[in-house]
């Protein structure tokens, strides 16, 4: 298939992903069949988007298998890291059945209350950043429009930096590039924040503790 053929199947996904949103704000509903035709298009725009951003040789976001959702709201994520060791914790997602719309609940990170937290421990993280942009500005980021998708875990393709970084090291006696073929760029979309590395592969914990506790851990297990 051309990069032509791949450029009108986009815009026919955009065309159809716009007709949903629509249908759905017209329909008044939270959830229903708007909703899923609404997602069900959102999917195909992103995979048209990947499609063409490989066919060009672009950096692009694609979904990883990743165990936990974060949070959407205040997923307060913290990040603790040395030469060696990468840790990353955040608030998951629990849906409160009796949540009928009318009120928030404000997340304490220095408070002593049990949480529902996951703890992502990253092997060979070679570098990472926490920070912007956050979910009003996703718009502006590179990714935008090449398969980025809010409030995900994602691995980027063709990543620019993780290129950067390996020509920057290239210039070292012991460069390897075959070393190089087994890291990936992470990139996880938080609200008010955005979190990128890159490392060779990932685990995730879930945790039942408060934030205190965990970060607690964290600075124990990344100096241990």
């Amino acid at each position: 298939m051309t990069v032509d053929d791949l450029e009108k199947q986009l815009e026919q996904a955009r065309e159809a992903h716009v007709a949903a949103v629509k249908a759905w704000s017209l329909s008044h509903a939270r959830r229903g069949p708007e909703r899923e035709a609404c997602n069900t298009m959102n999917r195909a725009m992103l995979e048209a988007e990947r499609r063409l951003a490989a066919a060009r040789n672009e950096e692009y976001a694609e979904p990883i298998a990743f165990p936990v959702a974060w949070d959407v709201g205040a997923p307060l994520p913290h990040l603790l890291m040395n030469d060696y060791r990468a840790f990353l914790s955040f608030y998951t997602r629990v849906v409160d059945p009796n949540w009928d719309g009318t009120y928030v609940t404000v997340k304490d990170p220095g408070g002593a209350t049990t949480e529902s937290l996951a703890l992502v421990e990253f092997e060979r993280c070679i570098a990472a950043k926490l920070g912007a942009p956050n979910d009003e500005v996703f718009a502006g980021h590179p990714l935008y429009g090449k398969g980025a998708d809010s409030y995900t875990a994602q691995r980027v393709r063709n990543s620019r930096w993780l290129a950067e970084i390996e020509k920057i090291e290239s210039v070292h006696r012991q460069y390897r590039p075959e070393t190089w073929r087994t890291l990936e760029h992470y990139i996880f979309w938080f609200h008010d924040t955005t979190f990128e590395c890159i490392a060779k592969s990932f685990e995730v914990e879930r945790r039942a503790c408060s934030m205190t506790e965990l970060l607690a851990e964290m600075a124990r297990r990344v100096t241990g």
